[in-house]
């Protein structure tokens, strides 16, 4: 029996449609794929020194990272400039997630207020992947310093106002703005006497050389346990499990002097949203790593879990906060 011609038509476009549908998953092979990411070494930016706080947290969040994402995570220390060397490279890699980095006050928060001619722009110069954390800052003086408390210590500034030094890290560092903050609150005079870096004004204010300063408990912590020199306040909301004796300064009326070093991981503007999402879970996760926890307790640092539009939400709140203080303190870095 002859097919009818419309029949016949229907079963050539039946043949042709499964000819079709062989075909595909071979014209799908044949298409260029996007590698999974991460499939190469992730570079790790670090704008400080090696061996201190900040390298020691990087080295351990990548460590703990690594498993997970399969592939390695390279440390690379860029110090200087107020952090705009290491943020110089990151600005100048492609954002594809293979170039990140550990950003902290000087690059979210201060120097757009800091620098006049600043060349980059936080706001959106950026992408903004995860907060690591906090590291509050403790108001610190000799132990034979006269004043044993708060207010005692305010009541002594008063009567001294030409008179009293204190140390700080380096200018525009969290310690020097902490301090400034606090002269602005507490209606005292005290004169900046900058360093390069923690340990040498500690080594001063331990020695009587200077009398106070901001001291993070990252550097300071075992000092402070071991009474060389004397915690007068916490500038943190609550207080810290590291030092549970030690009365916050909103404890004491001052609410408003809540200060730390504040951490998290950027990468360049532009970066893809899986990316960032797959690396801000990671991190996440690493922050709960052993290893992780005990530095952190170690550092007295406080962790700040949650998404990257929580993390610029709160960089950019910070950084309109600080920008007050700098202004008002008129600190200026060129």
């Amino acid at each position: 029996m002859t097919i009818p011609s419309p029949t016949r038509r229907a079963c050539t476009r039946l043949a042709l449609a499964l000819l079709a549908g062989l075909a595909d998953p071979l014209t799908a092979q044949a298409q260029p794929q996007t590698p999974a990411y991460p499939n190469q070494a992730v570079r790790w930016l670090v704008p400080y020194a090696a061996g201190g706080g900040t390298d020691a947290m990087a080295r351990a969040l990548a460590d703990a990272m690594q498993p997970s994402l399969g592939q390695p995570l390279i440390i690379d220390n860029r110090p200087g400039a107020s952090t705009n060397i290491a943020v110089s490279v990151l600005l100048q890699a492609k954002p594809d997630g293979y170039t990140v980095m550990q950003a902290e006050n000087a690059a979210l928060l201060f120097n757009e207020h800091m620098f006049a001619r600043l060349p980059y722009k936080p706001a959106t110069d950026f992408t903004y992947i995860g907060a690591i954390g906090r590291m509050p800052v403790a108001l610190v003086v000799h132990p034979d310093f006269p004043a044993k408390t708060l207010a005692e210590f305010i009541a002594y500034a008063k009567a001294h106002r030409d008179g009293v030094n204190y140390a700080s890290p380096g200018n525009g560092s969290p310690h020097h703005v902490a301090m400034e903050l606090f002269k602005q609150k507490a209606d005292i005079s005290l004169t900046h006497v900058a360093y390069k870096g923690a340990a040498p004004a500690m080594q001063d204010v331990m020695g009587g050389q200077v009398p106070v300063m901001m001291l993070d408990l990252a550097s300071g912590l075992q000092m402070m346990r071991a009474g060389k020199v004397r915690v007068l306040a916490l500038a943190s909301p609550q207080r810290a499990s590291a030092l549970p004796e030690t009365p916050t300064f909103a404890e004491l009326g001052y609410k408003e002097v809540n200060a730390a070093a504040f951490h998290g991981l950027v990468g360049p503007a532009g970066m893809p949203a899986d990316v960032v999402n797959r690396l801000n879970a990671e991190l996440r996760k690493a922050t709960q790593s052993p290893k992780v926890v005990k530095l952190f307790a170690d550092f007295g640092f406080e962790p700040l879990p949650g998404s990257p539009a929580d993390f610029q939400a709160l960089a950019r709140s910070e950084s309109a906060r600080w920008g007050k203080v700098i202004k008002a303190s008129n600190i200026q870095l060129d």
